[in-house]
């Protein structure tokens, strides 16, 4: 038999997913993928039973429909502070996945290098290797995950392509300041580097934090390429609807990746998800004051369960110490926490590339009663593991 592609074997599947199945097969509570156990706005759902029954069901166009694209352009011209053509600026993907996959297919070659800051979420190595290019971590450095600008100069030295910004940052929690987004944005001019930017967590940034687009930056629209998806924002990670907003160029490149990749995003969805983007503002305050309460519930019971933490800014993920648990594998513990304390989380090193084995990540974007159920189980593990 002739060999399979060389580049899958410079990554693993999905550690996220697998702890998702993992979690199926021993009951745990998932705190390990990153999707809410509520569902979406009422509006979404309203909207959709009336779609399921008078259409569209057939193909649109495939950088998405004209509607959704007009929506769309609205709501983030109005939240980046920036113009946006919904004709020649956007090209609706199957969720933020897809649309950093486009990004990187649009600007990189086989053999350019593309920088990423560590820890990232797992898909940016990943993408960057499947498209034959060849990544650059950086590392953001815990506690507070800042990065040290000569490092990042170096990476930029290296003659990079594009560099990749999670801004808030998963799996960190980190908001990225203005005085850090601003010498990224001198280094990419300086170095004439594209920034691929995934902000799916825009809207969920804690106080006194606040997301600041990279493209809203001067002289940063013409080379960033703004990925994002709506499923985070409206709690329907499972209807896979992102897309990338950058200048007309960047994208009429960019349609022509997408629209070899998958063709379209779902058209039933596309027309359902008009009534979140056209929410009032109100919405967004809401869930930022959603998400901060959930945050807060979480933080104080890791606390009550005698658990180090790392304080997230943004995005509803909190990285925890399990250094007092084990010295060993963090994948062996966070399978042994699925079956024994009954909590999936994700092992820290799937997202550093760095040596770090004593970190792992929950995730709490979960109904308060489960979060409390997932705090009582948290605080047998000093039992179980004989630190009581």
């Amino acid at each position: 038999m002739p060999q399979i592609s060389r580049r899958l074997g410079s990554f693993t599947d999905s550690m996220i997913r697998r702890m998702t199945r993992i979690a199926q097969s021993c009951d745990a509570i998932n705190l390990a993928q990153g999707f809410p156990d509520f569902g979406p706005p009422s509006e979404l759902i309203n909207a959709l039973e009336k779609v399921a029954r008078e259409g569209p069901h057939q193909y649109e166009i495939t950088w998405g429909s004209r509607k959704f694209r007009k929506a769309l352009a609205s709501k983030q011209s109005k939240f980046m502070g920036m113009p946006i053509d919904p004709e020649t600026q956007i090209v609706v993907t199957c969720g933020s996945t897809e649309a950093m996959m486009v990004a990187m297919m649009t600007v990189c070659n086989p053999g350019d290098k593309v920088i990423i800051f560590s820890p990232f979420y797992e898909n940016y190595g990943a993408d960057t290797i499947l498209c034959g290019a060849q990544p650059i971590y950086v590392p953001l450095h815990p506690p507070e995950f800042k990065f040290d600008e000569e490092e990042l100069r170096s990476a930029f030295r290296q003659g990079a392509k594009a560099l990749v910004l999670c801004n808030p940052s998963n799996p960190s929690g980190k908001v990225f300041t203005l005085e850090e987004l601003k010498f990224i944005a001198g280094l990419s001019e300086e170095y004439d580097t594209f920034v691929i930017t995934d902000e799916v967590y825009e809207h969920i940034v804690f106080e006194p934090y606040r997301h600041v687009y990279f493209a809203s930056l001067p002289g940063m629209a013409e080379r960033t390429l703004c990925c994002s998806s709506l499923s985070k924002t409206y709690s329907i990670t499972g209807w896979r609807l992102g897309y990338v907003i950058s200048s007309p160029y960047i994208i009429d490149n960019a349609r022509k990746v997408h629209d070899f990749l998958t063709v379209g995003a779902a058209a039933p969805l596309q027309k359902a998800a008009l009534a979140g983007l056209t929410l009032p503002d109100q919405y967004y305050n809401q869930l930022r004051e959603l998400y901060t309460e959930k945050r807060d519930i979480f933080l104080k019971g890791l606390e009550e369960a005698g658990l180090k933490y790392m304080t997230p800014q943004g995005a509803y993920y909190v990285m925890v110490d399990i250094s007092e648990f084990t010295k060993g594998s963090d994948l062996e513990f966070c399978e042994w926490l699925a079956k024994e304390v009954g909590i999936a989380a994700v092992p820290g090193s799937s997202f550093f590339k760095e040596d770090v084995n004593h970190m792992i990540r929950l995730n709490f974007a979960k109904k308060n009663e489960t979060l409390a159920a997932a705090i009582e189980r948290l605080k047998t593990l000093r039992v179980k593991v004989g630190r009581a």
